[in-house]
Formats: C-alpha cells, structure tokens, sequence
C-alpha cells in the first residue's frame, strides 16, 4: 500500500541518505534469491531505522524478525563500540545468507544470531535494551509485546513494522485472517498501554515508535 504516489517517493529516496553499498548488494541479492523479498525494509525505511538508532546510541538491541539481515545491519549503525545487537529467526534456510552479510560488515561480533521461536528465545536473554525492533508473524505482535516490554529500559525504543498491514487494519476482518485481527489488537494494546509513548508513522507499511516511560 503506498501513501504517496511514486514520484514523491523516488523524491524522498533522492533527497535521503544513500543506501551503504554493502545494504545495496544484500538487497540485490534478496531480490534476486530469496522468497517474498518485499519483507525486505528497503532503502529508504532502513535510513530511518539507521538514523534512530544513531540518535539512541544504544547498548543493546533485539530484532525479532531478522529475515536477510537487512535491518540489522541498518540498526547497528548506532550501536555503541561494545554494544550487541540480538536477532531472532525462525527460518533455518537464511542463517547462512544473514551471516554472510553480518560477517562482511564492521559489526560482524557485535551481532548475535538466534535460530528458534522468539517466544521462547526472548525470555531467555539476559540483556535489558535500548531498542527493540519488531519485525515478525504479526499473529503473535501482542505475545512479543508483553515479552519485550520489561526488558525496555526507561527511554528505551520499541519500534513495530508493518502496522499498517497494506490497509487492512481498515477493513471488515475475515475469519480466518488472524494476522489482520491480532495486529488491530496489538495496535490497541500499545495506544492504551501506559508504559509507553506511541506515535504511529506512515512509513512504507506502517511504523510505530514507542518509547518507554
């Protein structure tokens, strides 16, 4: 779904940050190899990512939802000279295209792969962050959310992709489409919840901001 029509659009790619040419060959390549690449953040969504992450300067990050490794990279841009970044997949099939994009890169050992179901994975981790980015099955946002929220620190940001969901958090529901009922839910959830500040941006398919009181 676009908000503005493409001209404008290549008008903000223009007048934006370039892409760094190690994310301009990930992205060639997703395209080129890998299933459902419109997953892929994209040029000009992961120089915002890049760019709150700079103004956070974080110690650590959690990425639940790592697909290629595109974000990531785009997220660790702001880390601190130890800071980690933690991400979390389920689809065996991308580690080895993930870590060889993490390992041409300057964070190559401040990047932690995780293979596994986040809901399972995240309690686990013993790391409180700076940023959370979140970026998988939307069925389970609301999961992720009261998962995530107490490993936030005070002034922490949680960021949510695809909230938006093309348009369909506008329409009539079907039954079946859990994904649609339960992202509505999440978005809810965050407006009323009282740990955080929210703001919803209409970033490419949605991006929320919330920061933690």
């Amino acid at each position: 779904m676009d908000f503005i029509n493409q001209d404008l659009l290549d008008y903000v790619a223009q007048h934006s940050d370039k892409e760094p040419e190690l994310l301009q060959k990930l992205n060639r390549e997703t395209h080129q190899k890998i299933l459902q690449p419109r997953m892929l953040s994209g040029s000009f969504q992961g120089r915002v990512l890049s760019l709150l992450s700079q103004l956070i300067q974080p110690s650590r990050i959690l990425e639940v939802g790592t697909y290629t490794g595109y974000s990531a990279l785009c997220l660790a841009e702001g880390l601190q000279n130890d800071g980690i970044l933690h991400t979390i997949d389920c689809n065996e099939e991308l580690v080895d295209f993930q870590k060889k994009y993490f390992d041409q890169s300057k964070y190559k050992n401040q990047i932690i792969q995780h293979l596994g179901n986040a809901d399972q994975i995240i309690p686990r981790l013993e790391d409180s962050f700076d940023l959370v980015f979140l970026d998988a099955d939307k069925e389970n946002y609301p999961v992720y959310l009261e998962l995530v929220a107490p490993k936030i620190n005070s002034g922490g940001l949680l960021i949510s992709d695809n909230v938006l969901w093309s348009g369909k958090v506008l329409e009539p529901v079907k039954k079946e489409d859990i994904a649609t009922r339960e992202l509505i839910r999440y978005n809810k959830l965050l407006k009323e919840d009282s740990r955080f500040q929210t703001v919803v941006l209409p970033i490419r398919d949605g991006l929320t901001l919330s920061r933690k009181i």
